[in-house]
């Protein structure tokens, strides 16, 4: 059997580099259930543990086991942690171990880089990306692969937070600083990336350009938003997964109010298979709360490209 731990996730795959083996996932045909999602909350300290299986009538099966507990971070510890097991769709034997914290990282931010090529606008010139933990890193990388920017924004509440994300994606050769004020940051920004844990909206639809693309990724809960009603107000949205409708408050409040239809949402996949990039003059949404499909399409190329088991012992 094939470990991969953390670091050698890095060494195979750049966020960038799958993009297109996701854009040939989304367009085929895996089989996955709605993922298992269940509370591990106690009046202490809010938890998560979702179990997410896919596979391929004709290959390979998958399962990541994940674990969201938010307040991690006040003890320096990831709010996300994970591992992901590759099996043979033959034998059901074990394939490959792989580090699931490191594969959600890369793969999510992917998803969102996939999603923005082809709904974002052709020639941005401000990114923005509210939140400063371990993933915004990662969609900074992500948005860079398929646009070009003039400048990226990095905003978070801690604002010595946002410093040190900014210092160091700026320390790789791109624009990246950190914003101050994230009403002036959202009003400039051409593209707006969300990856927190929000309770309530941190942006407002009055603040964005008329043809803004959303890439929202941190609600997954009923009772988690990022963005208010009026950002999702005449957009085009899309999901990665239908699921996304009943599990992220972002689309479940807008849909109960009436403020967006469902048949007026569609698939990444659908997308992908129509072969054809929006260019309406109109907001563009994308919502993302992690499909398993994803997951196995990432796991498969890791170990193609994998050239030997690697020993190293995962970290995180």
């Amino acid at each position: 059997m094939i470990y991969i731990d953390f670091d050698a996730v890095h060494r195979l795959a750049s966020v960038g580099s799958l993009v297109e083996p996701l854009r040939r996932a989304f367009a085929s045909h895996a089989l996955t259930p709605e993922r298992a999602h269940y509370d591990l909350s106690t009046p202490q300290r809010p938890g998560t543990l979702l179990l997410m299986p896919a596979w391929r009538p004709d290959g390979d099966i998958g399962v990541k086991v994940a674990t969201v507990f938010p307040d991690n971070a006040h003890q320096g510890l990831p709010s996300v942690n994970a591992a992901y097991l590759l099996l043979s769709g033959q034998t059901g034997e074990s394939r490959a171990y792989i580090d699931g914290r490191a594969l959600t990282l890369v793969r999510t931010a992917a998803v969102s880089a996939l999603a923005a090529d082809l709904m974002a606008p052709q020639a941005p010139e401000v990114l923005l990306v509210v939140g400063t933990g371990a993933l915004s890193r990662y969609f900074v990388e992500g948005h860079l692969a398929v646009r070009r920017y003039r400048s990226v924004l990095v905003w978070g509440r801690d604002p010595s937070k946002a410093a040190v994300v900014a210092r160091d994606l700026a320390a790789r050769g791109w624009p990246v600083k950190a914003a101050a004020d994230l009403e002036s940051a959202a009003r400039s920004a051409d593209v707006i990336s969300c990856v927190t844990l929000a309770g309530q909206p941190l942006i407002q639809g009055a603040w964005l350009k008329a043809e803004c693309h959303l890439d929202l990724v941190g609600s997954f809960t009923p009772a988690m938003r990022e963005v208010d009603d009026d950002c999702m107000r005449g957009a085009f949205i899309a999901v990665d997964t239908l699921t996304a409708l009943k599990e992220s408050g972002d689309l479940i409040e807008p849909l109960a109010r009436g403020v967006i239809a469902q048949d007026r949402i569609s698939l990444l996949g659908t997308l992908i298979e129509s072969k054809s990039f929006v260019t309406r003059p109109q907001r563009t949404v994308f919502k993302s709360v992690g499909v398993a499909h994803a997951d196995l399409a990432v796991a498969r190329h890791l170990t193609h490209i994998c050239p030997a088991p690697p020993h190293s012992k995962a970290r995180g």
